[in-house]
């Protein structure tokens, strides 16, 4: 008499069946969530490594000419400039924050069109500018840096 004959029917089934499943799986199929595992490590290794050299860039850039030192601005004022279109008059801009802190180098954003950027660091952040673009006497956008 056999071992497997002496098991009740319903205990053969399972151990046929389990046996089965595990002979029927592919090893490739098996090492698949660990290559994808390692795809995604790649992938955000990848990520990191650009958002540090954005970081770099940014740190290099400093205040060129005359810096006020007593300029910040209010919540306030950065909710009303917040509402200001992109396309406004220059001046509209100055009349809402002011005098700049400092400016920062000029770019080209727009082929042939210079751009000019000013900094205002934030009351209640100083570590936070917000650098605020011109191109010619147009608003032309803005963007936050974080020095933390």
């Amino acid at each position: 008499m056999s071992m497997s004959s002496s098991l009740p029917p319903s205990t053969k089934r399972r151990t046929r069946h389990k046996s089965a499943k595990r002979s029927n799986t592919n090893p490739i199929l098996r090492l698949l969530p660990i290559a994808g595992l390692a795809a995604v490590a790649v992938v955000l290794m990848i990520d990191v490594g650009r958002m540090s050299l954005a970081g770099d860039q940014h740190r290099d850039e400093v205040c060129i000419g005359e810096v006020d030192d007593g300029v910040i601005i209010s919540r306030e004022q950065l909710a009303t400039f917040l509402t200001i279109p992109e396309r406004d008059r220059k001046a509209r801009v100055q009349e809402v924050l002011q005098a700049p802190y400092c400016h920062l180098s000029n770019l080209e954003i727009r082929a042939g069109v210079p751009a000019e950027r000013v900094v205002y660091p934030l009351a209640f952040d100083p570590n936070t500018w917000l650098v605020v673009l011109y191109e010619e006497e147009e608003y032309a956008g803005y963007q936050f840096r974080f020095a933390h």
